[in-house]
């Protein structure tokens, strides 16, 4: 398994956004994202910083997607 791709919130974001999910609230720099089948994800988006492996782990477990599915959505 290759590794994760080093990404800010934001690009994260618009990623979701290409599967289906949809900014629901903003709370400080946290997006709620909600997809229609139920699924939540939670991103923080700070200018320029790069979400870590482990919290990017987390994130896509969240929102259902894999590895490969967010390469696609990049």
């Amino acid at each position: 398994m290759s590794r994760l791709p080093r990404v800010t919130g934001a690009e994260v974001v618009r990623a979701l956004e290409r599967a289906g999910f949809v900014v629901k609230r903003i709370r400080g720099s946290h997006h709620i994202l909600v997809h229609p089948d139920g699924r939540v994800a939670i991103v923080p988006v700070h200018s320029g910083d790069t979400i870590g492996p482990g919290l990017l782990t987390k994130i896509l477990r969240s929102a259902g997607i894999d590895r490969d599915e967010l390469l696609a959505l990049l």
